[in-house]
């Protein structure tokens, strides 16, 4: 395991915020977009803070780690910039989630 330093941690946390700050301000770009491009969304974003916190012994609920990753309650953020997914995103998805299986 490589050896941690503070100014690694704060650089890792700076960039961190960054991109759920990012992930915030581009509400347009869905979570299935994100998982066919790059394998992860925003909900795997809150499932890695919440195995995160655990390691740290400040363990949180997932809907409490969603709202951090979204910036407000998932359920209000689904509402408001959700779209249905169209017949090639779903497509894909399957192809990529069976390609990894």
């Amino acid at each position: 395991m490589e050896q941690r330093n503070s100014s690694q941690d704060r650089i890792e946390a700076a960039v961190f915020r960054r991109l759920v700050s990012h992930l915030r301000t581009r509400s347009d770009v869905q979570n299935i977009d994100l998982m066919n491009l790059a394998g992860f969304c925003r909900n795997c974003l809150s499932k890695w803070y919440v195995s995160a916190s655990a390691d740290e012994g400040e363990a949180i609920e997932y809907e409490e780690a969603r709202k951090l990753i979204y910036g407000i309650g998932y359920h209000e953020w689904k509402v408001k910039y959700q779209t249905e997914p169209t017949v090639e995103q779903l497509e894909e998805f399957e192809r990529r989630t069976h390609r990894t299986k």
